[in-house]
C-alpha cells in the first residue's frame, strides 16, 4: 500500500505563490477531522480550514508574511498559537491538540458548530458530541445506543443506523467513560465507509493524557421513586447498581494509557400481559404479572498510546465485556417456563499505526480481533405451546445451545495532501467465523392461531374443552378447536460456516477554489457465500459557498449491503438433511407430541439461497444549504433520496399452485433472494448552537416518507405468485421524527442535560391469522369488507376488516397499520463542588469566538459577562464531586411497544410492552420495569 504514495506523489503540481498544509493530530497520533485551523495575519485578516477525514487541512493560496496559526476542534484545542512565518512556495505545519480539559491555557476558539465550510468533513448536518454534550445520553451502553440512533434519525435505507468504534465495524459500544468523541452523519458520502453516511455514527475511545487522571462513580435507581409501568396492574420491582472507574496518564514521556472499568447489576422485571384461560372454568382471562431477572454485567478496556517516533504513533487496545442473562425470553406473551439463561462473553483486540510520512502524507494501518462467545441453558424442556397473540408456554424453543464467533478486520488507509488535492485511498480485509449449535424447536411446537371468525385463545379454549368431553379429533376441529400447526426439528444442530469480504477506495477532495470543494471516490467490494463481483460504488460530493456564511453542498452515492454469514449458516443448517424441519398443518395429537420417525413422511421446511442472489444496493442523493446564523448558531436544511434495488426479501417458491407444489413433496422451500425495491424522501433540518461556552443545543426536524415491497429476509409475501399489495410503508416509514440535546451550564455549576425525542407512529403489517395460500406463514392479510353484517368481519380502527376475504373485496396491504407516536424528554441534572487547591495544568479561560470570553451582541440571561446565571466559572481544583440525577422518560409518557397486528389476537391493534423492552432477544440489559426511571449519579474526578 505504501508504494501507491509514490503513484500520487507524481500528480501534477498545481501554480501556486505560496501555500500552507499539515496535518491535526491529537495528543495520542490519532487524525482529527473537522478541526478548525485558524490562520490569522498581522493585518488581522484571518483565513479559516477545517480538516478533512485525513486529518488534513490546506490554505491553498497565502500570501508571504508572518502569521499566527491556530487549531481548535469539540473538546481539543492548542495550548498556545504558533507563530510561523510563510514563504514563496509550498509550506507544511502539522498541529498537535491535546484534551481541553487538561490544556495549561485554552484560549482557542471553539468554532465547531459556529461556521460553515465547504470541507467534505465539515457538513453541519453531521453532530459531533465531546464532553459535557455527552452528559446527556444513559450511562448504559444499551441504552446509549438506542440514544444515539435516535439523535441519528430514522436512517437513511431500508437497514436503521450503522455504529464504529474507532474506524472499526462491529464489535460492542464501548462504556462512555472511555468515550472521547462522537460523530453523527459526518461526511455521508465518503467513499472510506461501506455503509449509508446518513445514519451512521462514530465512536472514538480516549487516549491517556499528559498527567494523571481519573474517577470513580456509583449509580443508583430504585422503584420506589419510578412510576408504574403502564402494561403492569402493579409497579414491578427494579433496583440499579452501576459502580466503577478509570485512570490514565503518562508512562514516560513518550507513552499513555487510559484504562476504565464498570460493573452492572440490575434486577429488572420482565412484565408479563396476555390472555390465557382459567384452569377450572377455561374462560379466557387476561394475565398481568412480573418476573424478576437479576442481569449482571462486567465490562472493561485498556488503551496504550506511545509515539515511536515523531512520525510513527502505535496505539492499541484491549476490552472485554462477561453479560449474563438469567431469565431471557421472559416477557410479553411468554410465561416464566419459557425463559433461559444466557452468558456471553466477548473480547476485543484493536492495534493501530499511524505513521506521518514526509510533509503531505499520513499512513494508518489497523488491525481488530472480535471474539464472542454466548450459551444458552432453557428453563424447561419439552414441547413449546404458543397461542398467537394470547400468550406462549411449555419449554423454550431455543433449546441448549451456544455460538461461537470471530470477526477479524484489517484496514490500510492513506491520506495524501498536494496542491488543491487531498487524495485518501485504502483497504479493508474482513474475515468472519462462526461455529453455532442451536437445536431450535428440537422438542417441538404447538401453535394456535385462531381463524375462520375465531380469536386464538377462543380456538385453544374449544380444544381444551371438547377434549375434556372425550369427542375425537375430528368432530373437536368441526366445532372450531384443534391446533392450527405442529412444527418439530430434528438432526445435527451444529453448523460452522467462514466468511471473507473486501473493500477498495480512492477519493479525492479537490478544492477547486477557495469557495468550491469537489469530492470524487470510488469503492469496490465483494463477498464470498455468494456469486456476485459487481458492487462498485460511485461517490461524488459538491460544496459551494457563494457567500461567506453560506455552503451549498449536494452528493451522490452508490452503497451496499452484504450478505450475512448468519443467513449462509441458516441455508446450511435447514438444507433438508443437516437438520430436518417436520411441519404438519391442523395436527390431531395435541397435546401429544409424535416422534420424530412417525413424522418421516410429512413435509419438510427447506430453505436455500437463490443462485441468482446479489448484494443490494442503495442510490443516494442529497442537497443541502448550510447557513451561519448569529449567536455562534449554524442550520443546515438537506433533501434526501434514496433508492434501492435487489433488496433482500424470501419466498416460499413451494407454495401451492392450482393445488399443485411445483417442486414436489408438499413442503415449503423458503428461497432468500434479492428482489426487493426501496424507496425514500427525507427533508431534515438540522441546528446546531454554542450561545456562549455554557450552552451548547443540537436540534433536527425531519420529515421522512420510505416505501418499499420488503423488511428484509423474514419479509414473506402473502401470495407466493403475486405481489399485489406488497409495495407499501417500509418499516422506516416514520413520518416526522424531532430530537433536542445538548448542555446548560448554570454559574452555580448546575450542569442540565436534555435529551427530547418526538416521533410520529411506525407502520405495522395486519394479518388475519390463516393461511390462504397454503405456505405455512399465517401472515395472509383480510379483505377490506364492504358488508357489515357478514359473519366474521371485524370493526376496527381500520375499517370493516373481513378475515376470510370473498371475490370482490380489497386485500389489505402490506404494513397498512399505523402505531402511535413517541414522546421521550430525558433529563441529567448535575452539580460539580471542587475540592482541594488548584490543579496544575487546569484550564484557566476559555474562549469563544468573539473574544473576552462571550459571544458578542449577547446581554443578560446569556452574556459571558459577570451576573449572567449561565456564566458558569470552570472547576480548577484538584478533584471534583459531582453529583447528578438522570430522569428517563420525564414526562411518564406511555410509549408503546410493538402493535399487535394478528387479527386473532384478542389484544389486536394493541401493545402489550413499552418500546424499547428488550426482554425477550436476550441481546443486552433491558431497564423496562418501570416507566419513568430516575437514578442517583456521584462521581469523584481526581
Amino acid at each position: 500500500m505504501r508504494t501507491l504514495l509514490l503513484v500520487f506523489s507524481l500528480g501534477p503540481l498545481f501554480a501556486q505563490t505560496a501555500s500552507l498544509r499539515g496535518v491535526v493530530t491529537d495528543d495520542s497520533g490519532a487524525l482529527v477531522p473537522g478541526a478548525v485551523v485558524r490562520l490569522m495575519a498581522s493585518s488581522k485578516q484571518e483565513q479559516t480550514a477545517t480538516t478533512g477525514a485525513g486529518g488534513a487541512y490546506v490554505f491553498a493560496v497565502v500570501a508571504p508574511g508572518d502569521y499566527t496559526l491556530q487549531g481548535a476542534a469539540p473538546g481539543l484545542a492548542m495550548a498556545r498559537a504558533l507563530k510561523i512565518e510563510v514563504k514563496a512556495g509550498p509550506q507544511t505545519v502539522n498541529l498537535q491538540l491535546k484534551i481541553a480539559a487538561i490544556s495549561e491555557k485554552v484560549n482557542v476558539s471553539d468554532s465547531a458548530g459556529a461556521t460553515v465550510s465547504t470541507d467534505a468533513s465539515s457538513n453541519t448536518s453531521a453532530l459531533v458530541l465531546r464532553g459535557e454534550d455527552l452528559d446527556a445520553l444513559s450511562d448504559d451502553p444499551t441504552t446509549l445506543e438506542e440514544d444515539l440512533m435516535a439523535l441519528a434519525g430514522p436512517a437513511a435505507g431500508p437497514n436503521g443506523g450503522s455504529i464504529y468504534v474507532d474506524g472499526f465495524s462491529g464489535g460492542q459500544i464501548p462504556s462512555k467513560d472511555s468515550i472521547r468523541e462522537i460523530r453523527i452523519n459526518q461526511n455521508p458520502f465518503s467513499p472510506e465507509y461501506d455503509r449509508l453516511g446518513f445514519g451512521r455514527v462514530e465512536i472514538f475511545t480516549k487516549p491517556g493524557s499528559d498527567k494523571y487522571r481519573g474517577s470513580v462513580f456509583y449509580n443508583y435507581g430504585g422503584d420506589f421513586w419510578n412510576s408504574r409501568n403502564p402494561y403492569a396492574a402493579v409497579k414491578a420491582p427494579f433496583t440499579l447498581k452501576e459502580y466503577g472507574g478509570n485512570f490514565g496518564g503518562p508512562v514516560g514521556k513518550r507513552a499513555s494509557f487510559f484504562a476504565d472499568v464498570r460493573r452492572d447489576a440490575t434486577d429488572n422485571s420482565s412484565i408479563l400481559n396476555g390472555v390465557s384461560l382459567d384452569p377450572v372454568t377455561l374462560a379466557a382471562t387476561p394475565f398481568n404479572g412480573f418476573y424478576v431477572v437479576p442481569q449482571r454485567m462486567i465490562r472493561g478496556s485498556a488503551r496504550f498510546d506511545i509515539q515511536l517516533s515523531t512520525n510513527n504513533t502505535l496505539t492499541g487496545r484491549y476490552a472485554v465485556n462477561d453479560m449474563d442473562i438469567p431469565g431471557a425470553g421472559i416477557g410479553s406473551f411468554s410465561l416464566a417456563s419459557r425463559g433461559y439463561d444466557v452468558k456471553t462473553t466477548t473480547h476485543t483486540v484493536q492495534l493501530s499505526d499511524t505513521t506521518v510520512i514526509g510533509s503531505t502524507a499520513v499512513n494508518e494501518v489497523r488491525f481488530q480481533y472480535f471474539y464472542l462467545s454466548a450459551r444458552d441453558k432453557v428453563f424447561t424442556t419439552g414441547s413449546t405451546l404458543q397461542v398467537a397473540g394470547s400468550f406462549g408456554a411449555g419449554g423454550s424453543p431455543v433449546g441448549n445451545g451456544s455460538d461461537v464467533s470471530a470477526s477479524y478486520e484489517l484496514q490500510e488507509y492513506v491520506s495524501v495532501s498536494h496542491g488543491k488535492h487531498t487524495v485518501r485511498f485504502g483497504a479493508r480485509l474482513r474475515g468472519l467465523t462462526d461455529d453455532s449449535v442451536s437445536p431450535q424447536n428440537f422438542n417441538g411446537t404447538f401453535l394456535f392461531n385462531g381463524g375462520n371468525g375465531e380469536e386464538s385463545i377462543e380456538q385453544y379454549r374449544r380444544t381444551l374443552f371438547y377434549g375434556s368431553q372425550g369427542l375425537p379429533p375430528a368432530s373437536i376441529r368441526a366445532l372450531g378447536g384443534g391446533a392450527s400447526q405442529f412444527t418439530v426439528n430434528s438432526g445435527d444442530p451444529a453448523v460452522s460456516a467462514r466468511q471473507f469480504d473486501m473493500g477498495l477506495f480512492v477519493g479525492d477532495d479537490w478544492r477547486v477554489r477557495p469557495n468550491l470543494t469537489v469530492s470524487l471516490g470510488a469503492r469496490y467490494e465483494t463477498q464470498t457465500n455468494i456469486h456476485d463481483l459487481r458492487d462498485s460504488a460511485p461517490r461524488l460530493g459538491v460544496a459551494w459557498a457563494p457567500r461567506k456564511k453560506m455552503v451549498i453542498r449536494g452528493g451522490f452515492g452508490m452503497f451496499y449491503d452484504r450478505f450475512s454469514l448468519g443467513s449462509t449458516i441458516a441455508a446450511r443448517r435447514y438444507n433438508g438433511t443437516q437438520v430436518r424441519q417436520y411441519v404438519v398443518t391442523n395436527p390431531d395429537f395435541y397435546p401429544v407430541v409424535p416422534s420424530v420417525a412417525g413424522l418421516q413422511q410429512s413435509p419438510q421446511i427447506v430453505q436455500k439461497i437463490s443462485s441468482a442472489l446479489r448484494a443490494p444496493y442503495i442510490m443516494q442523493s442529497a442537497l443541502g444549504l448550510e447557513r451561519q446564523l448569529p449567536f455562534n448558531t449554524t442550520m443546515a436544511l438537506t433533501y434526501a433520496n434514496s433508492h434501492g434495488l435487489h433488496l433482500f426479501r424470501s419466498r416460499n417458491i413451494n407454495a401451492p399452485f392450482n393445488g399443485l407444489f411445483p417442486y414436489g413433496g408438499g413442503g415449503p422451500v423458503f428461497l432468500m433472494e434479492s428482489a426487493g425495491v426501496y424507496n425514500q424522501n427525507q427533508l431534515i433540518v438540522n441546528v446546531n448552537t454554542k450561545v456562549n461556552k455554557n450552552v451548547s443545543l443540537n436540534g433536527s426536524y425531519m420529515v421522512n416518507k420510505a416505501m418499499s415491497n420488503t423488511d428484509g429476509l423474514g419479509t414473506f409475501p402473502a401470495n407466493q405468485y403475486s405481489l399485489d399489495g406488497e409495495y407499501g410503508p417500509a418499516s422506516t416509514d416514520v413520518r416526522h421524527r424531532a430530537t433536542l440535546a445538548g448542555s446548560v451550564n448554570s454559574r452555580w455549576n448546575v450542569r442540565v442535560s436534555p435529551l427530547l425525542v418526538l416521533q410520529s407512529g411506525a407502520p405495522f403489517d395486519i394479518t388475519s391469522g390463516q393461511d390462504f395460500y397454503g405456505t405455512t406463514l399465517f401472515n395472509s392479510r383480510p379483505g377490506m369488507a364492504t358488508d357489515a353484517g357478514r359473519p366474521g368481519v371485524v370493526r376496527t380502527a381500520y375499517g370493516l376488516l373481513d378475515p376470510n376475504p370473498v371475490a370482490g373485496e380489497t386485500i389489505l396491504p402490506r404494513n397498512y397499520g399505523r402505531g402511535p407516536g413517541l414522546v421521550r424528554v430525558n433529563l441529567r441534572v448535575a452539580k460539580t463542588f471542587g475540592i482541594g487547591r488548584g490543579r496544575e495544568g487546569s484550564p484557566t479561560q476559555v474562549q469563544v469566538p468573539g473574544g473576552g470570553g462571550q459571544n458578542r451582541g449577547n446581554t443578560g440571561v446569556f452574556s459571558g459577562g459577570g451576573g449572567g446565571i449561565l456564566n458558569a466559572t470552570p472547576v480548577a481544583r484538584r478533584y471534583n464531586f459531582i453529583a447528578s440525577m438522570q430522569v428517563e422518560n420525564l414526562l411518564n409518557h406511555n410509549n408503546p411497544g410493538p402493535i399487535i397486528g394478528n387479527l386473532t389476537s384478542p389484544l389486536f391493534g394493541r401493545s402489550n410492552q413499552v418500546a424499547g423492552a428488550r426482554d425477550l432477544s436476550g441481546a443486552g440489559f433491558s431497564e423496562s420495569a418501570n416507566n419513568r426511571r430516575l437514578e442517583l449519579q456521584v462521581r469523584l474526578n481526581f
